[in-house]
């Protein structure tokens, strides 16, 4: 389905919790954040009739973020059921690799095709400082759990302050060549002041030919990750909210002052 400036929507993002088992210093302060009451969030079968409707409106591809998308209760079962769907080409999800080791294999066996994995650094201090709760160990064995189920192509969401050339960044990327991973930099965003930028090994930040649609885990579809205009699922019904979505996705992001990064899935 084409959008107003002529974009084939065909990627749905879904985060389907606003929870998380880390606390980075770039998303959420140390203390958290205020989390949505559980009849709040959509249940499995409200995600599922959402992709159905996307799919008929020309989704083909998905992916599955949170918040951390592995604290979901029953996310093996949804990713099973999201597969089950015929249409959908590509499901993925993006992780910060903390539980991967106990999941990966299942989810595998689910019909999942892919990850992103998010690791700033390889130094095992500076990677608690970041994210104040996590052990790099675990992440090490996600990977290592993710490339013995097949999960390929295995790829490596790194923020940076400025530039891919800092030395964190330029650990992972050693990191990355010698282990066979794909890496993609992403400059540190602001989601209040409009300040993003082209991901660097990816195609995220290109607005012109943005073709993503995205759903939080409290029934909002969003058209653009910048942006405050939101289409709830509850409210207006999913054909309504999907339609509104891609009529309104404008032509470029601007500023979002209703969401943040750990509800909205980056």
């Amino acid at each position: 389905m084409f959008d107003s400036f002529n974009r084939n929507i065909n990627y749905l993002r879904i985060s389907v919790t606003d929870r998380c088992n880390l606390r980075c210093v770039y998303c959420m302060p140390e203390c958290g954040v205020p989390i949505m009451s559980h009849d709040k969030i959509l249940t499995f079968e409200e995600i599922i009739e959402i992709v159905r409707f996307g799919i008929t409106h020309g989704i083909t591809k998905v992916r599955i973020t949170g918040g951390e998308p592995l604290v979901r209760k029953g996310i093996v079962q949804l990713v099973t059921q999201i597969t089950a769907i015929e249409g959908i080409n590509d499901i993925g999800m993006t992780t910060n690799g903390i539980l991967l080791g106990q999941f990966a294999q299942d989810l595998a066996a689910a019909g999942l095709k892919r990850v992103n994995i998010s690791l700033d650094t390889i130094d095992p201090d500076c990677f608690h400082e970041i994210t104040r709760l996590g052990n790099i160990e675990d992440v090490f064995r996600g990977i290592e759990a993710a490339r013995a189920a097949g999960l390929f192509p295995i790829k490596i969401n790194c923020v940076v302050k400025q530039h891919s050339r800092e030395t964190d960044a330029a650990g992972v990327r050693d990191f990355c060549g010698k282990n066979g991973l794909q890496v993609r930099f992403i400059k540190e965003m602001n989601l209040e002041t409009g300040q993003f930028s082209l991901v660097e090994g990816g195609d995220g930040g290109h607005c012109a030919t943005c073709n993503r649609i995205r759903l939080t885990a409290n029934g909002d579809l969003k058209p653009c990750l910048f942006t405050d205009l939101s289409y709830n699922v509850r409210e207006m019904g999913v054909e309504k909210a999907y339609l509104a979505a891609i009529a309104n996705k404008p032509s470029c992001g601007s500023i979002n002052q209703s969401n943040q990064f750990s509800n909205i899935g980056g």
